[in-house]
């Protein structure tokens, strides 16, 4: 199997409703994502996938979210927006946008350097 991953950033601001803590106040964070595709085969170039093509289907995802107040969005409305549901919503979001053969393994959201979440399914 190989695995391909790109990494972009966003600037967003977001509280932690019922969160009992100084991130229930609104603050903000530059936040890492990271991407990770798998394809069992290469293609006749020998890549897996693209890095141009995962960075650009990526990039369309995270500008949504780009300088915006996170709780105001429509899927963070009724669900925090912590790092462990933006992975989950990216990796929703950009899954089906993959072309055959490859497929979405993870999204990692890091909140500051030594903080991240990780979203994967099966």
């Amino acid at each position: 199997m190989f695995e391909i991953g790109a990494r972009l950033h966003f600037d967003a601001a977001h509280c932690l409703r019922g969160y009992q803590g100084k991130c229930e106040r609104l603050h903000g964070h530059r936040f890492e994502v990271e991407a990770v595709a798998a394809a069992a085969e290469l293609d006749a170039t020998g890549l897996a996938l693209d890095f141009t093509i995962l960075k650009r289907l990526l990039k369309a995802v995270i500008d949504e979210l780009d300088h915006a107040f996170l709780n105001e969005l429509p899927p963070f409305q009724q669900e925090n927006a912590s790092s462990e549901v933006i992975a989950r919503y990216i990796y929703q979001r950009l899954a089906p946008e993959l072309p055959a053969p490859a497929r979405l393994q993870s999204v990692t959201v890091w909140e500051s350097p030594g903080c991240w979440a990780r979203y994967s399914e099966g």
